[in-house]
């Protein structure tokens, strides 16, 4: 059954490109919240933060964490700023001022433009060109000297990704780098302010593990997008972490210049042993049951919410069967949305039997909205 979205007002929001992104979502999002009587909002994996935004924007009060410290920054930035936007311009106009300088980006991440080859001498591929890296190499000191407050920091660090997002030479990620040299990064690195708003809402920003988080918080409704463990059994996602996908956010709001591995020249605590959620498992445990799944059905359990609103996808560990379960355990399971990019439908069904039964769409997005047993 085909449904169209009501009119619903849908906030501007701001972010790079993500594989998780949930922009497309936003909308469906935001009608299944209103649905219930919800205040409070604890976006638990909340990545780039657009969710966290559009949510802080409608006067919901917001809770942001990821384990990601470039999440913390992003959420810092829009969430926890008071002043208007042209507050930040002189700033910005004195981070663009600097003087470009070769430093550690540059040494390994800064490439030739080699007429339009970007397989550099070494033999590797890079992820922008050396005057950007220069720039980057730059400002990202001139951050440090400027000794900001927490707020202002962030603000000038979510601009600097902002801007290096727009002149990179990749697929949205940085487990690997394109052969010949995106259009884009031959432009230069240019700062803006970023798109910051002021909101009423008492918003807090965590760098948690969300079982740690979700004893120490109590919410209205807690809105979860954990990563999704492949279902493929040819191909189990053991070798690439979202971790290692954004190694380089990393690298530039820590500033920590750490030990680099690999033909992408991730971070050395970025390898699978040491990035690995339980959310992205892919085995089964002792009982037979899928350790991804079980950490679902634990996060379910253990949150302080009356309310949860879980995306996951078809292409995840867990079957429609295994998660109709774990709701059907918890709570009262009042509405499922299945959004279909590519048909350009929401559709309203009965998702266990079809989600099991269409395997010629696998990477369909679900939004389950679960009312809680207490």
């Amino acid at each position: 059954m085909q449904q169209t979205l009501p009119h619903l007002h849908v906030p501007s929001t701001e972010g790079i490109k993500y594989i998780g992104s949930k922009l497309k979502l936003i909308p469906h999002i935001l009608e299944l919240i209103k649905k219930v009587n919800a205040k409070t909002i604890l976006d638990g994996f909340a990545g780039t933060t657009r969710v966290s935004q559009a949510l802080a924007k409608l006067g919901y009060t917001v809770i942001a964490n990821d384990i990601a410290p470039w999440s913390k920054v992003f959420g810092t930035c829009y969430l926890r700023n008071t002043k208007p936007r042209e507050a930040y311009q002189p700033l910005i106009n004195h981070l663009n001022a600097v003087s470009p300088v070769d430093g550690w980006f540059t040494e390994h991440y800064g490439g030739h433009a080699n007429g339009g080859n970007a397989i550099q001498a070494d033999g590797l591929k890079k992820p922008w060109q050396l005057h950007n890296t220069r720039k980057l190499d730059a400002i990202r000191q001139e951050i440090e000297i400027l000794n900001l407050n927490p707020i202002d920091k962030a603000v000038a660090l979510t601009s600097l990704i902002l801007a290096l997002d727009r002149v990179d030479s990749s697929l949205g990620h940085f487990s690997a780098y394109l052969k010949e040299w995106a259009a884009r990064s031959y432009k230069d690195l240019v700062l803006e302010v970023p798109q910051v708003f002021t909101s009423e809402g008492a918003h807090q920003v965590y760098q948690s593990d969300i079982f740690d988080l979700v004893p120490r918080v109590s919410v209205d409704l807690a809105y979860f997008d954990p990563p999704y463990g492949s279902n493929n059994e040819k191909m189990p996602p053991s070798r690439v972490r979202y971790a290692a996908y954004y190694h380089l956010w990393k690298s530039v709001i820590l500033f920590d210049k750490p030990t680099l591995f690999g033909k992408a020249k991730r971070r050395e605590d970025t390898s699978d042993p040491l990035a690995a959620s339980v959310f992205e498992e892919f085995r089964l445990n002792d009982d037979g049951h899928f350790i991804a799944v079980e950490a679902i059905a634990k996060l379910i359990r253990e949150t302080q919410a009356r309310w949860i609103l879980l995306s996951y996808s078809s292409g995840g560990r867990a079957t429609a069967q295994q998660l109709d379960a774990v709701m059907q355990n918890n709570g009262k399971l009042l509405a499922v949305l299945e959004i279909d990019y590519k048909k350009n439908v929401m559709a309203g069904m009965k998702w266990t039997d079809e989600w099991v039964n269409d395997a010629e769409t696998p990477n369909r997005e679900f939004l389950f909205l679960l009312e809680k047993f207490f």
